[in-house]
């Protein structure tokens, strides 16, 4: 009788470790380029994934400067996770520096770009990076991101899709709202100006008209000319609307503001989260923020 007794005891133990040994395991850890992306790798992976953002909150991946502590980071991850269309132009550098070898999920894969002005020195015709600022590419991140995880740590692989799937969701929501709030509003009246071209998905998508004295990248001032030639068109087209990025020096656009009678209406985030417990901690966050915020400012309640 004892004899069965510590077998079956045994055998409980054994299959009470193969049940519980997934809570036991370590989280995957996943490298992302900047905080929004950090963020949808936290929504659809959970507690299965530790995630090390390289540009945190309020930072600008335009002109990140990598540490030996970043090429660290991505030598012990599992998976690495970059935006794409040339928005970390710091990256191959450092993944070749880290002795990386694992796999890199490129989120705005599926994505169709804008095109437009290009960074300093490269002509024209460069690939806006932006492609977040819509949220239906958001989704499409998400798809990308989850397929990603799935790959690199196929044992949660129903976890991540669901995860994904429950995402996506809660993004599609999301698109309703800010179309909804939108639509409220004369198409004529949604002109903004804001610190650099972040905003032209945004833009696109949702029937904003969108100028801005910087291009796609923060790497460089515009010119005086150019800077004059929009002051005389926020006057010539009463435009109400100038914001200051999170991740931008705001002297510019003061000086805009003062130039033209225009009013500064506060502060969008543009490529990059808040810090936690700030006001768009999050993506979703973040988009319902922007969009309180550019509703306010031209003058219709949210």
């Amino acid at each position: 009788m004892r004899r069965f007794s510590l077998l079956a005891l045994s055998a409980v133990s054994a299959v009470f470790a193969m049940v519980t040994a997934p809570a036991w395991a370590a989280p995957l850890p996943v490298v992302a380029s900047f905080s929004v992306l950090g963020d949808l790798v936290h929504q659809i992976g959970g507690d299965l994934v530790s995630v090390t953002t390289l540009v945190g909150p309020d930072g600008d991946a335009h002109v990140f400067e990598p540490s030996p502590d970043d090429a660290r980071a991505i030598g012990a991850a599992r998976l690495v996770v970059i935006n794409g269309l040339g928005l970390e132009g710091w990256m191959s550098r450092l993944i070749a520096a880290s002795g990386y070898r694992g796999a890199v999920v490129t989120a705005s894969e599926g994505v169709t770009p804008r095109t437009g002005f290009s960074r300093p020195g490269e002509g024209g015709g460069g690939l806006d990076p932006h492609a977040w600022q819509n949220v239906a590419n958001a989704a499409l991140y998400a798809m990308a991101i989850g397929e990603g995880l799935v790959k690199a740590d196929p044992a949660h692989a129903a976890e991540y899709r669901a995860g994904a799937a429950a995402y996506i969701g809660k993004l599609e929501q999301l698109d309703g709202e800010v179309r909804a709030a939108f639509t409220a509003i004369d198409r004529s009246l949604r002109k903004i100006i804001t610190s650099h071209d972040a905003f032209g998905y945004f833009a696109d998508a949702y029937g904003l008209t969108l100028l801005a004295p910087m291009g796609f990248g923060t790497e460089s001032e515009p010119s005086a000319k150019a800077v004059g030639a929009l002051i005389d068109q926020i006057r010539r087209e009463r435009i109400k609307a100038i914001f200051i990025e999170n991740m931008s020096d705001p002297r510019l656009v003061q000086q805009i503001a003062r130039e033209s009678g225009a009013r500064v209406g506060g502060r969008l985030f543009s490529d990059a989260l808040s810090p936690a417990g700030g006001p768009a901690a999050t993506y979703i966050e973040m988009v319902r923020a922007n969009v309180k915020l550019i509703v306010e400012s031209l003058g219709v309640s949210p």
